[in-house]
């Protein structure tokens, strides 16, 4: 199958294909041809997927093709963090660029100014993480009334970070008469329970389950005391073989003191986390993107919605305390059929979390030497 039978028209095609897109992925191939005839859709899929491209060109076409004279916003995506949205703004650039289609991309950390200028420029599509959101809704500077396609992506993400109350408050302004797209990772019992409210005899479409992400990912632990890690990864990321990678920590004042201790043995790295700056955030990723960084340090919040080749390992300093961050994490190696390695540093304080994560996955982690 190609894009060519998925249903899309000319102006949609032509960008895909300067995008370099050749197949559609599979959730891609299940989930537009619904979505384009209009249907709900429940799309249980991992970042890295494209799911960007799943519900993103669909949601181009339908709005192109009821384009109105009356400048309004007519699609709202909601995402969980600052760094989804501004890519899946960047591919919607992509993907519209032949389409007479406004879209802008609002989340906190950065000034408000320049997003509310967009605003009131008049847009079709808004793509927003959920607290600028509701702070420029209660000023008035965002109007959804005329929403007719609604997005959430990362619903199970927006459940971890504590944003479901946020996310009823902005579907509660929605209109009632609309067409909902829905993606999860995972469906635990709240993102459940959510999805049978929202959607509408929607069509149901899975890739990748939770577990099966991590099967191509060459998986090892190392069992080490807790103040023996920093250590330990300076001798791992010293011996030559670890081209690109990112380190793991559950906590933010971990990263930064980490990214310290690994300046200190002359190793150069940054640190990514909800402290850190748009700006500083921004630069950080770009260096890691380009080459110029080999280390980034990152809690959960660049676990999802980061999508970066040639990433060789993923290092986990911390084992998250729950086993499926630990899928999302060692999901940023191994992309686009690449190889990868993931290794966790285990302390006896963890050893109850790698239980768990074993048994999620199904099977036991190969055990290194320390």
């Amino acid at each position: 199958m190609t894009f060519d039978d998925l249903g899309l028209h000319a102006d949609l095609l032509r960008a895909v294909k300067d995008a370099g897109y050749r197949e559609p992925t599979p959730i891609q191939r299940d989930a537009i041809p619904p979505a384009l005839a209009g249907r709900d859709v429940l799309g249980c899929a991992q970042t890295g997927t494209g799911k960007t491209a799943a519900f993103g060109l669909p949601l181009l076409q339908r709005l192109d093709a009821i384009a109105d004279e009356e400048t309004a916003i007519r699609a709202l995506v909601l995402t969980p963090t600052r760094e989804l949205a501004a890519q899946i703004g960047e591919s919607f650039a992509t993907y519209g660029t032949h389409l007479e289609l406004w879209h802008t991309v609002i989340f906190g950390g950065v000034k408000e100014g320049k997003q509310i200028a967009e605003l009131d420029r008049g847009i079709d599509v808004l793509v927003a993480t959920p607290g600028r959101l509701l702070d420029l809704m209660g000023r008035g500077y965002v109007d959804l009334r005329k929403v007719s396609l609604f997005v959430l992506d990362e619903a199970d993400r927006m459940l971890d970070m504590g944003f479901l109350p946020d996310v009823r408050r902005v579907i509660a302004k929605l209109p009632k008469k609309r067409q909902t797209l829905f993606f999860s990772a995972t469906m635990p019992g709240p993102i459940r329970k959510l999805a049978n409210e929202l959607l509408h005899d929607p069509v149901s479409v899975a890739v990748a389950p939770v577990s099966s992400a991590a099967e191509k990912v060459r998986q090892e632990v190392v069992f080490v005391e807790k103040k023996a890690k920093p250590r330990k990864l300076i001798e791992l990321l010293s011996a030559g073989d670890i081209a690109h990678t990112i380190v793991f920590t559950r906590t933010k004042h971990g990263a930064n003191r980490l990214v310290k201790k690994l300046a200190n043995a002359g190793i150069e790295a940054a640190a990514i986390h909800g402290n850190k700056s748009q700006g500083a955030r921004t630069r950080a990723l770009d260096g890691f993107r380009s080459g110029a960084l080999n280390v980034l340090v990152a809690t959960d919040i660049a676990a999802r919605g980061i999508d970066v080749e040639g990433i060789s390992h993923v290092i986990n300093f911390a084992l998250p305390n729950v086993p499926e961050p630990y899928v999302h994490r060692i999901g940023r190696t191994a992309r686009a059929g690449a190889s990868g390695t993931a290794v966790s540093f285990c302390d006896p304080e963890e050893k109850a979390y790698l239980k768990s994560i074993e048994k999620l996955l199904g099977r036991r982690i190969h055990r290194r030497a320390a």
